[in-house]
């Protein structure tokens, strides 16, 4: 009985272990998604909230009166 319930505890271990190896893959993967969420969203509409009206500038001081 004791060596079915070590047997038993010993599978549990090594599926816990494999559990724990995907959680940690998929925490990775969620983390560099939103790593390159950030990079491929918010730095542009910073970029251009910075460089519009850096742009417009001169444009609106040449048809000006």
């Amino acid at each position: 009985m004791e060596e079915e319930l070590k047997t038993r505890l010993d599978t549990q271990e090594k599926k816990i272990d494999a559990i724990y190896k995907s959680v940690e893959k998929t925490r990775k993967y969620f983390l560099w998604t939103l790593i390159a969420t950030v990079v491929a969203f918010v730095l542009p509409l910073l970029a251009a909230i910075i460089l519009v009206p850096l742009m417009l500038g001169p444009l609106m001081s040449a048809y000006s009166i």
